[in-house]
């Protein structure tokens, strides 16, 4: 008989709340789970439908129903809902979070979230680490949550002066359990720079599908559409309501991105005009570059 006691792994988080169960707050809690680093999940969801076919999915254990009761003994709160809703779901945590609660959240901009919480933490603002994962697909809910949508992906956490060290290497040690790779912004550099690389591009390909859509003979032009249409405009396909609510929220930096793309496609269009086949080359060639290199930069998926 063998008297080798057998040590069992304690995991990192006794117990996750997460509010929204989809494809940001579905992959969160699968990667957990799969690395062993969470012992109960909660979600909370708008619809019933969702949180029942998160539970079938194994995504959660269970479905909260009772805010308090399950915020008070959380060891994390992840909410991964649109931004535009982020500040509700502050105010209904705010006056339920247990001393050792750390709540973060998975919004793709940061001044509006900021100031939320600023308005509905009060003095327990330091409990609010706020981050934002730079991962995704064109697909939403529960079904298209994976195990492994952060491995090798970034997370980018924009701590506030009110966070203890220790809050912030809670936070940051969730995602790296989930395979992520970590970088720090303050949070109006991180809308400066996302407006630029990730909501602009996002306007832009909706934008163009808008505007072909819209024709009476639409029908003509998507049917001769190929691989250069279908890579510029796959985001075309990401969550309307999600995109809304990001446009709005980084109102400001998204607008001074769009004045200085329409900067560009004046010069375009003036080099066009005058026949500038020296100038358009120019232009493509140091694109192109500029694209390589940023290719050859990023770690392998």
């Amino acid at each position: 008989m063998n008297d080798t006691p057998v040590h069992q792994h304690t995991p990192r988080f006794g117990k996750v709340v997460v509010f929204g169960v989809g494809l940001i707050g579905g992959s969160f809690a699968l990667a957990l789970k799969a690395a062993g680093e969470v012992g109960e999940v909660v979600g909370f969801g708008r619809r019933l439908g969702s949180l029942t076919q998160a539970l079938e999915l194994g995504i959660l254990d269970r479905a909260g129903f009772n805010v308090g009761q399950e915020v008070s003994n959380a060891d994390l709160v992840l909410i991964a809902t649109p931004v535009g809703k982020t500040a509700e779901i502050m105010a209904r945590i705010a006056p339920c979070l247990g001393a050792q609660t750390v709540v973060t959240d998975a919004g793709s901009t940061k001044g509006d979230v900021v100031a939320a919480a600023r308005a509905h933490f009060g003095d327990r603002l330091g409990q609010f680490v706020p981050a934002h994962p730079i991962a995704g697909a064109e697909n939403s809910g529960a079904l298209a949550a994976r195990a492994d949508l952060y491995r090798q992906k970034q997370v980018v956490l924009t701590p506030l002066p009110e966070n203890t060290l220790a809050n912030i290497a809670r936070v940051r040690a969730a995602w790296e359990c989930c395979g992520a790779l970590i970088k720090e912004l303050a949070p109006a550099e991180h809308d400066r720079i996302f407006a630029a690389v990730s909501h602009l591009p996002h306007l832009l390909s909706f934008a163009l599908v808008h505007e072909l859509a819209r024709r009476e003979d639409q029908a003509l032009f998507f049917s001769f559409a190929a691989s250069g249409f279908r890579d510029f405009t796959r985001i075309a396909a990401s969550h309307p309501v999600m995109w809304r609510d990001i446009c709005l929220a980084n109102q400001a930096a998204l607008i001074d991105e769009l004045d200085r793309y329409r900067e560009q496609l004046d010069e375009l269009r003036a080099v066009l005009q005058r026949g500038d086949g020296a100038r358009l080359e120019a232009t493509f060639e140091a694109a192109r570059a500029a694209r390589r290199a940023w290719a050859e930069s990023r770690a392998p998926e």
